[in-house]
């Protein structure tokens, strides 16, 4: 490092990983704060990146055992998505299931960008912008009820 080459091996490599990640926890979050949701930018920034993170240290530190903390991160994930379902005690409703998948899905997308699957990672970002705005049937059919 102080030979004024920063950029030797990985670190580029980490840069445009995190910067993708940057990239897809704001187009994600924005979405879902555009709709009133309970988990924005801030939180799949760092459920990609810090996805993404724990997938390429496994990758660069055991290359031959990479699916055991990808494995780990699945499971971790989802209990930090079943912390934000709520049940609703007055009629039983349950709600931010959707919320609840976009921060799994999130976590996947941290995962394809940090073993540099772009191509996944870069479809599954414009996914997961465009499958809440499609219309709900439920919604459909009331508007054509009135």
């Amino acid at each position: 490092m102080l030979d004024g080459n920063l950029l030797r091996g990985y670190e580029l490599d980490f840069l445009i990983d995190i910067g993708l990640s940057l990239l897809a926890g704001f187009l994600i979050g924005a979405e879902r704060e555009s709709r009133g949701k309970a988990a924005g930018i801030s939180t799949h920034c760092f459920v990609i990146a810090g996805s993404m993170i724990f997938t390429y240290l496994s990758a660069q530190a055991d290359p031959n055992s990479t699916s055991r903390i990808a494995a780990q991160l699945v499971t971790g994930i989802g209990f930090l998505g079943a912390g934000v379902i709520l049940k609703s005690e007055s009629d039983a409703r349950i709600t931010n299931l959707t919320t609840a998948a976009a921060i799994w899905f999130a976590a996947s997308i941290g995962m394809a960008i940090g073993f540099n699957f772009y191509f996944m990672a870069i479809v599954a970002i414009a996914f997961a912008v465009l499958v809440p705005r499609i219309p709900h049937i439920s919604k459909i059919k009331d508007v054509a009820d009135r």
